[in-house]
């Protein structure tokens, strides 16, 4: 039995274009003719447009499904292991996704609210970057501090957060003047203000021992928008994230000294 383009695409549920589209790229061709010399579609093309729509359905692309179909005894077998690998890895990436979009919901359903000039008040120009915190929390999503960060986050109020900022622009300021003195990233001043800043996250957020601080501080160093979250743009100096990351590891490294002279 013969069907017309306008059949097929009824019943297969694709449009004409896409049926004209794959005829002139040779992937489905039908062999049939009307009488009045149309194109007619023959068993043996539908069941070959099955097994397009089929692999389109995968998310192969029409180049891919061609070079299947060229031979699918050789060919099928090695791309639908490729396929099952990748969309088992992009399953797992929705499904952390998911996981950030839950955890953002309820920071919004149980955080303070605040409006555009309450949030400039307490946070000034300290931004924070969405596509970053949606790597950091993929990135740290089974740590069990991202977890605490985020329930405590969550739970401030906002005098917490005029408190909290207000402590953090001190200690930046002191920061600032430190780097712009000279003062070495190993020295004492430095060192102090690498653990003010350590003792500072685990107050508001979690606790902060020396190995996740050196985390942090690596991650300062190689995104600026993680810098951000503690010094703005407009008050950032050249070499100034690379200076703290320093001062991290070197009162890290100061802290195991006095634990094992203890």
């Amino acid at each position: 039995m013969s069907y017309s383009v306008g059949q097929v695409a009824a019943f297969a549920g694709v449009t004409v274009r896409t049926l004209h589209h794959y005829d002139r790229t040779g992937l489905l061709s039908p062999g049939g003719r009307s009488g009045a010399g149309y194109r007619q579609y023959e068993d043996a093309d539908l069941a070959r447009l099955q097994q397009i729509l089929f692999y389109r359905e995968l998310g192969f692309s029409l180049d891919e499904i061609a070079e299947i179909l060229k031979d699918p005894q050789a060919n099928a077998l090695e791309y639908l292991r490729d396929r099952v690998r990748r969309l088992t890895e992009e399953i797992g990436r929705l499904q952390r996704l998911a996981e950030v979009a839950e955890q953002a919901i309820e920071v919004r359903r149980t955080g303070v609210e605040l409006t555009p000039a309450e949030r400039f008040e307490v946070f000034g120009e300290i931004r924070f970057d969405l596509s970053y915190a949606t790597e950091a929390q993929l990135k740290w999503r089974d740590s069990p501090g991202q977890k605490e960060s985020m329930a405590r986050a969550a739970a401030h109020t906002k005098a917490d957060w005029r408190r909290l900022m207000g402590e953090a622009a001190v200690w930046r300021d002191d920061l600032l003047a430190a780097f712009d003195a000279g003062e070495p990233a190993d020295g004492e001043r430095a060192m102090d203000l690498a653990e003010r800043h350590r003792l500072h996250i685990g107050r508001w957020f979690t606790t902060c021992p020396p190995d996740m601080h050196r985390r942090i501080a690596d991650d300062f160093a190689a995104d600026r928008r993680a810098f951000a979250l503690v010094v703005p743009p407009s008050r950032q100096r050249p070499g100034l994230a690379a200076y703290l990351r320093d001062a991290v590891h070197a009162n890290a490294a100061r802290r195991t000294d006095r634990e094992e002279n203890r």
